[in-house]
């Protein structure tokens, strides 16, 4: 383990430079493979960084790369402070770090606080020193129902299909809201917090600018862990418990000037806004857009329940079109139902690539240019779809604890196609990918599109250079303007208006002094054609 060092100098602990940022999702194992063993690495990002730098990204979140057995694509946690072999090494990381804050882009690594891999230490120790010891007490081991312990301690649903209590030999069984790899850690107990308070300082330590907490409104269960009743999830999901864990955390996080952003599946508004409040955690994902469907009144009404909420506790929104667990935006939206629901997953649902396509790039401008901060999965930029994976290949435990009904998350994981002529797109060139690349991708390559002014990629290369440099962009405040029915139109400071035509016809555009961008080409008469947005300067 190396030495800790001081947080960089340059870091201003004053700097608000979250409120507005574009950040950017690496996942590393589909990123770029470093080292050709089919895998993507920390090399391969090192290498990628003047490609990030070019996009204009403020900062990069990476999806765990701590040590893991992979049972769900890392968030099965070994050892917070160790960097899987797969992916590199720790000191790889800190290289890392700084390479990319010399270019200008911010770290933020991914925090797994809900549970750790059934490999880690701690749950190893609790299996061997068996009921009633204090290691168990890290986690919720309790004895079973029935008349020979032989049921489950609860009724409680998974987070994934399929159970959430597994027995070990000894007769006990252990929560795990996730798969039996991923034990519930028991967040009432003092050692569980100060490990975790000890994990942030030592990534704060090496130069992370943020953490990105997973999983965030699960750590708290209710004393007991009684039975739930049917489609009650607030015995172990947004309880009040939390927020002092996170009031922790925030002052950890002050002392180095350092970020929380909360991944919160938390549905009520109300309830979402008191985890941003100005000693808890800084901004949380808004994955109430993400779900919506491309309709202007169910964009709209997100949009404004979202500022609506923030603004009382002076917290930034964020904005993302799709992550690593979501279907990806130009296969969604090329769907007849346009909106994301886990539930709904299913095997070989008809998209329109080319309505997609058009749609999501009038997505990426319209997210692009709402108040805070936005997001944006690695790939996005280049519009990559949704991939088929074929059966035996697929890895993730979705698919497989739903009893292959659900096609899991492994499609918008495949891994980028960097160089259209390259074996493997450029991935790598030594062995097949992890996940297998479609054929037919070679369009979709960044070098090929690099050439292409019409490109996804210089789309979002020129909105984010205008997005980075152009007043009125970033966080504050938002007017929305008269507009045809089906039309979004808003103002923001220094002039800026945002035009998305989500209609069926031509839109007129506003009054302005000057076409910023636009998502596709406007109509001869000068309108804004369906399924297109535009950025004007009034």
């Amino acid at each position: 383990m190396a030495a800790p060092h001081p947080v960089h100098a340059d870091v201003d602990r004053t700097d608000d430079w979250w409120r507005s940022a574009a950040i950017y999702q690496v996942y590393v194992r589909s990123f770029a493979d470093g080292d050709g063993d089919g895998a993507g690495d920390l090399a391969g990002v090192r290498a990628r960084l003047p490609y990030l730098a070019e996009l204009g990204i403020d900062a990069v979140w990476f999806n765990p790369w701590y040590l893991s057995p992979m049972a769900d694509g890392g968030y099965d946690v070994a050892d917070y402070r160790a960097v899987d072999p797969a992916f590199g090494t720790l000191a790889e990381a800190e290289k890392l770090i700084s390479e990319a804050r010399e270019l200008g882009i911010r770290t933020i690594v991914d925090i797994v606080p809900n549970h750790v891999s059934d490999q880690h230490t701690w749950f190893r120790s609790a299996l061997a020193a068996g009921p009633g010891s204090p290691e168990r007490e890290l986690f919720h081991f309790r004895p079973g129902r029935g008349e020979r312990g032989e049921l489950p301690p609860n009724n409680w649903p998974s987070q994934f299909a399929g159970e959430t209590w597994t027995r070990v030999p000894d007769g006990e069984w252990y929560l795990h809201l996730f798969t039996p790899e991923q034990p519930d850690l028991n967040w009432d107990h003092p050692v569980v917090r100060q490990e975790h308070e000890d994990v942030l300082r030592f990534w704060f330590e090496r130069g992370a600018a943020g953490v990105r907490i997973d999983s965030a409104a699960l750590c708290a269960k209710a004393p007991g862990l009684p039975d739930a009743d049917e489609d009650d999830t607030t015995l172990y999901v947004d309880r009040d418990e939390l927020h002092d864990i996170y009031r922790a955390w925030r002052a950890v996080a002050d002392e180095y000037g350092g970020v929380l952003i909360g991944e919160l599946w938390v549905p009520d508004p109300d309830r979402f806004s008191r985890y941003l409040r100005s000693d808890e955690l800084h901004t949380a994902f808004n994955f109430d857009f993400l779900a919506r469907p491309w309709e202007a009144a169910e964009l709209r009404a997100s949009i404004d329940t979202t500022l609506a909420f923030h603004a009382p506790v002076g917290a930034p929104a964020t904005w993302v079109l799709c992550n690593h667990d979501v279907t990806r935006t130009v296969s969604r939206y090329g769907r007849d139902d346009t909106g994301f629901d886990f539930a709904k997953k299913r095997f070989a649902t008809p998209t329109d690539l080319s309505t997609g396509t058009r749609r999501a790039r009038a997505a990426a401008l319209l997210s692009l240019a709402l108040p805070g901060s936005v997001y944006l999965f690695q790939g996005e930029e280049l519009g990559l779809p949704e991939a088929d994976i074929p059966l035996d290949r697929i890895h993730d435990p979705m698919h497989f604890r739903s009893g292959g009904v659900d096609p899991g998350r492994d499609g918008c994981r495949v891994p980028l196609p960097w160089a259209a002529d390259a074996p493997y797109y450029g991935f790598g060139s030594a062995v097949d990918p992890w996940l297998p690349q479609p054929e037919g991708w070679a369009p979709y390559a960044a070098d090929q599109q690099a050439a292409d002014h019409g490109s996804m990629l210089n789309l979002y290369r020129r909105a984010l250079r205008l997005r980075r440099a152009g007043p009125g962009f970033g966080d504050g405040p938002l007017r929305w303007l008269p507009a045809a029915p089906g039309v979004l139109a808003f103002s923001r400071g220094g002039g800026l208006i945002c035009v998305v035509n989500l209609a069926e016809d031509p839109a007129e555009l506003p009054g302005h002094t000057s076409v910023l961008l636009t998502s596709g080409a406007l109509d001869d008469e000068g309108r804004l054609q369906p399924d297109t947005a535009a950025w004007l300067r009034a």
